[in-house]
């Protein structure tokens, strides 16, 4: 576990340093695209954020090579230079497509490419351990057809719900955590080594995601762009393909008590080859009610649009940061909760929790003009901008009352002498500004 701990923490320390430069040469590449109809932010905010987020992940394998006990499996296995390599190419064609704008055709193709370039290096799916029935084996080009598919469907999931500031690097980051949990007790508790690729790789991405998240949360100052959106989920999906289709059924059940339990007890995993991610089943539900939505008015389904899950909880009335803490609410719920009752199906309690939250949940939907306000004794806890929400919101509304009267606003509060404000000058106290009126008015 330590030395996974040092890789999360390497990956998220060099995502975190990258994203500051990366910003601003994105600025001065003019990788800052004008504000579209459908876009929630404001002000044109740079992207390529990407960039520092493939730099984590070739970070993270690197220091992850030079460790003893996670050498292994890069000599034992093919999976992280297959995950490299689909990673650079699909990263490649997001950079590219920040900045020029690429067609959805030219982009899928590319994903298709990634993925089967990661096929041709032995990242794909042998088998399908189906629950009552046991393994069902499945031919070479099954195999790569439905590895293919996985990787697209994933890639669009995550791309489609990247709306919001925060939002699928935080929903990414719990979906990785959970698969994480779910991937080290295979390993090792059951002593499966074939799941530590899908160990490492889930790690490396919670760290990639981590680093970027101080730097994209609301008001966020860069984007991740289909760069960073399209890697994600290409290692999203390569760690559920090798947990999935690489992890031999029969060697779990020695420890599981037979075959069908053991198919039984990976059925968390083994969902997300059906939906195709429990973990990100949030983002997935997006991505067919987008393309049911879009098909139905007769657009494309790459159409962007402004009817996405995180889009209507605004026009609910949630705010900016309260609809990505609702879709992070749901989509940890989802995830640790299935891991959890892969853990303990037999006990009644997982499923009353599961349903107790979803009740929570559902009552947080139904309240968006519920405006919480920070204890005062908490406020060093929370960041300035939920500090005196109310006090902020009266002075607002009697700053718009004076000025519907026409008088002179009071200040709130005095500057003192050698403050600096805005554009380096100095400001000072009234009585301070002209020193020498007193003397001047005496003289004369």
């Amino acid at each position: 576990m330590r030395e996974y701990l040092l890789t999360l923490c390497v990956t998220v320390a060099v995502t975190y340093l990258l994203t500051g430069p990366v910003r601003k040469f994105a600025i001065a590449a003019g990788a800052m695209p004008e504000i579209r109809a459908r876009d929630v932010h404001r002000e044109p905010t740079p992207r390529l954020g990407g960039i520092a987020m493939f730099g984590g992940l070739c970070a993270g394998l690197l220091v992850a090579d030079h460790l003893r006990n996670l050498n292994g499996v890069f000599e034992l296995s093919n999976e992280p230079r297959a995950l490299l390599s689909g990673a650079a190419l699909i990263w490649l064609v997001g950079v590219l497509d920040d900045k020029f704008e690429l067609d959805a055709l030219i982009k899928l193709g590319a994903q298709m490419i990634s993925a089967g370039v990661m096929v041709m290096q032995g990242l794909t799916i042998l088998w399908i351990p189906v629950p009552g029935i046991g393994t069902v084996p499945l031919t070479q080009w099954q195999g790569n057809l439905l590895t293919v598919a996985l990787v697209v469907i994933t890639i669009n999931a995550v791309n489609f719900v990247d709306g919001l500031d925060g939002l699928a690097a935080g929903m990414v980051c719990i979906a990785a955590a959970a698969l994480f949990l779910y991937a080290y007790r295979i390993w090792f508790g059951y002593g499966i080594e074939s799941a530590a690729p899908a160990t490492l790789f889930a790690a490396i991405l919670m760290g990639m995601c981590l680093g970027f998240l101080p730097h994209n949360m609301h008001p966020a100052r860069i984007f991740m762009g289909d760069s960073g959106s399209m890697l994600i989920g290409l290692v999203l999906a390569a760690s559920a393909i090798s947990l999935t289709g690489q992890v031999d059924p029969d060697a779990l059940a020695l420890f599981a008590g037979g075959e069908r339990n053991a198919t039984h007890a990976m059925l968390p995993a083994y969902i997300p080859l059906i939906l195709p991610l429990t973990v990100i089943a949030i983002p997935m539900a997006d991505l067919i009610l987008a393309i049911v939505r879009r098909t139905w008015k007769g657009q494309s389904p790459f159409a962007a649009d402004r009817g996405h899950l995180h889009h209507r909880l605004l026009e609910l009335g949630h705010s900016h940061s309260r609809a990505v803490m609702i879709m992070y609410f749901w989509s940890g719920l989802i995830a640790f909760g299935t891991v959890a009752y892969s853990v303990h199906s037999a006990t009644m309690w997982i499923v009353m929790a599961i349903a107790m939250l979803s009740a929570v949940g559902l009552v947080l939907l139904l309240l968006p003009r519920f405006t919480p306000r920070t204890p005062r004794w908490a406020e060093g806890l929370v960041p300035p901008r939920y500090r005196h929400a109310a006090r902020a919101a009266e002075a607002a509304a009697e700053a718009a009352a004076q000025d519907a009267s026409g008088t002179e606003p009071k200040p709130a509060r005095p500057i003192a002498a050698g403050v600096s404000g805005v554009n380096g000058a100095t400001a000072v106290g009234p009585r301070s500004r002209f020193p020498d009126r007193r003397k001047a008015e005496s003289t004369r």
